[in-house]
């Protein structure tokens, strides 16, 4: 039955963190989706979901939410396909791995890339875009943004545990890449999505992991529109 993923874009760009761990997840299954693009002010047609946030997965009648929920129904529902987690202690594991982006490293990118994301989202999403991120932030996009030449290091600092991680095997997940992977990826991808400011930077071990995971799947996400680090 037909997959239909209702994505966060900005034109051609998609550039959500949570999507990108479903499209990589998607392809890891061998599953094709037909992708809806979904701007900020679109959100009304997300209303079927019964919320109002990307990733949304629609399979037949099945309708999920969250890119955690929808990791799992992908391999709960597609068994026989390649495996995200593999069992439920790495599952488990991996719950970890999901709290950390989410709460370390999305919140660590966010400041550094967020007036970009506004210099590229649609017209109609700006006001909305920079009275919620003001909001947040406590101060103007372009004075948050100002400060990331320095604030960078100490995001560079926070991915230690990952870089020494991937300085002794090569992805995180161990030998091959799986949603653990796919989870903290997600991240780079989003910034490099809508951003040009380098994140990484050679020799990182980091930086060669992200450029492995760009070459995946015949390139999913190295040919999606983005910049080069």
């Amino acid at each position: 039955m037909a997959l239909t993923l209702y994505e966060l874009a900005a034109g051609e760009r998609r550039f959500s963190p949570y999507c990108w761990r479903i499209r990589m997840a998607l392809a890891a299954k061998g599953l094709a989706a037909k992708r809806i693009p979904i701007r900020f002010s679109d959100k009304v047609q997300l209303a079927f979901s019964g919320q109002d946030r990307v990733p949304v997965l629609v399979d037949g009648d099945t309708v999920i939410s969250d890119s955690w929920r929808i990791a799992c129904y992908l391999e709960d529902t597609y068994p026989d396909r390649r495996a995200l987690f593999g069992n439920a202690i790495a599952r488990g594991s991996c719950r970890l791995i999901n709290q950390w982006a989410d709460r370390v490293q999305l919140a660590g990118i966010s400041p550094l890339v967020t007036y970009d994301i506004f210099r590229h989202i649609d017209p109609e999403d700006r006001a909305y875009f920079r009275a919620s991120r003001e909001k947040r932030f406590g101060r103007p996009l372009e004075a948050v943004q100002a400060e990331r030449d320095e604030r960078v290091h100490d995001f560079r600092a926070s991915l230690a545990p990952l870089r020494a991680t991937l300085g002794e095997q090569p992805f995180i997940a161990g030998d091959a890449p799986a949603y653990a992977d796919f989870i903290v990826f997600g991240g780079f991808q989003w910034a490099r999505s809508i951003s040009e400011f380098p994140l990484l930077e050679q020799p990182d071990p980091v930086y060669g992991w992200v450029d492995k995971m760009l070459g995946l799947f015949n390139g999913l996400a190295r040919q999606s529109p983005g910049y080069t680090w």
